[in-house]
């Protein structure tokens, strides 16, 4: 009984002194239950608002190429090739003379003969016209009666030499014009898309053996909405080649990694809906495309940069309003019912209604009760009522 009871009382010491020694636990405070939030800030804007759009670049001008006479081709130009470039009035291919020059000579000598024959008429008119003013000194009364014969005077024969000498003066005419084609010229400054033209290929008159498009300038078909288009002042006063009446506006490509833009203008307005799409097309022109355009952002040269290529996918900007204040603040804080959850410094929520103005690739646009600098809420709450207490982080960089 004693061993038991020494035993049982070692084991509660034991037990006391664990229980003593043992480290007291941490005392933490509950997790809050304030929403955590991530915010963007709102940026106050200034100056016109870009009208975004994309289009696809196609040239002002392309003609189809074909020789208005035929022949064996003798001699075509080194540059007229596809992608070469061809200056205006520059000969890219010719058309063997020897033909032509031998139908010159032929015309020539026609009118040779013609302008002799013509001058005998007139002789010969002449003569008639003498002999009929001393037959009427000598028989006044004779012809009293009435007027002269025209055939004795010879005026429908030198009319009728007239003409023959005017039809051998048109043939020279046209076959000077017809040697003159035998050089086939570019009508304007231009790249040639495609040609299919060889030195000893026989080609016939109207046969087209080339594209060229000009290399002046390029157009972008902007296709908008009402809205959008509403939002460019002096869209409609605008007229093709008109100077003062200008909509300025910027056509951005990528090119790998880089972003180049060029600066153009609104040409003009199609003045028809799109069937389909029900979209108002905007023509824009870009001046000089093919030299380098301006690097945007990062990756970009500012030297040797590429031209704007006919048929690439584009993005254009439109100068639109410039209202006196409004915000751009991230597409992820623009809530439906066009509504902004805006954080005040103290930690609160404040829902503001905005009025959006224009959507852009990673911001909108908008107008409303907010404040530059201050933070909107664009992850981490699915539902805010007003004045509402929230956490947020790290504000997102722009």
């Amino acid at each position: 009984m004693l061993v038991a009871v020494a035993i049982v009382g070692a084991a509660l010491a034991v037990a006391v002194g664990l229980v003593s020694l043992a480290p007291e636990p941490e005392r933490t405070e509950p997790p809050s239950r304030i929403p955590f939030v991530e915010t963007a800030p709102v940026v106050g804007g200034s100056g016109a608002i870009p009208v975004n759009v994309a289009g696809t670049v196609r040239p002002t001008a392309e003609i189809q190429v074909a020789p208005e006479v035929g022949g064996r081709v003798v001699w075509v130009n080194p540059d007229f090739q596809s992608g070469g470039r061809i200056d205006a009035d520059e000969t890219v291919f010719r058309i063997e003379e020897a033909d032509y020059r031998y139908r010159l000579r032929e015309a020539e000598a026609a009118l040779a003969a013609r302008r002799a024959a013509y001058l005998q008429a007139q002789e010969e008119a002449a003569l008639a016209r003498a002999e009929y003013e001393r037959y009427a000194d000598r028989e006044p009364a004779a012809l009293s009666a009435g007027q002269a014969n025209p055939l004795a005077l010879w005026e429908p024969q030198l009319e009728a030499a007239r003409a023959a000498l005017d039809r051998e003066e048109a043939k020279v005419a046209e076959a000077n014009l017809a040697l003159s084609r035998t050089r086939v010229q570019a009508p304007f400054d231009g790249f040639v898309r495609e040609e299919s033209v060889d030195v000893g290929q026989f080609v016939t008159a109207g046969q087209t053996v080339a594209r060229l498009f000009a290399a002046d300038a390029v157009e972008v078909v902007a296709p908008l909405s009402d809205q959008d288009a509403a939002l460019i002042p002096g869209l409609w006063s605008v007229r093709s080649g008109d100077g003062e009446r200008r909509v300025p506006a910027r056509v951005i490509a990528e090119y790998g990694d880089a972003r180049y833009a060029w600066a153009g203008r609104v040409d003009r307005v199609e003045a028809a809906l799109d069937a389909q799409t029900r979209t108002i097309d905007v023509v824009v022109r870009v001046p000089d495309p093919f030299e380098s355009g301006a690097s945007v952002g990062r990756g970009g040269t500012s030297e040797g940069g590429p031209p704007l290529l006919v048929g690439k996918f584009v993005e254009v900007e439109i100068e639109g309003l410039a209202p006196e204040r409004y915000f751009r603040v991230t597409r992820a804080a623009l809530r439906p019912g066009d509504e902004v959850w805006a954080v005040d410094d103290g930690g609160t929520v404040r829902i503001v209604p905005v009025r959006v103005l224009q959507h852009g690739d990673d911001e909108v646009f908008v107008t409303g009760a907010l404040r530059g600098g201050q933070g909107a809420v664009i992850a981490g709450l699915q539902f805010a009522t007003e004045g509402m207490r929230v956490r947020t982080g790290a504000t997102a960089g722009r």
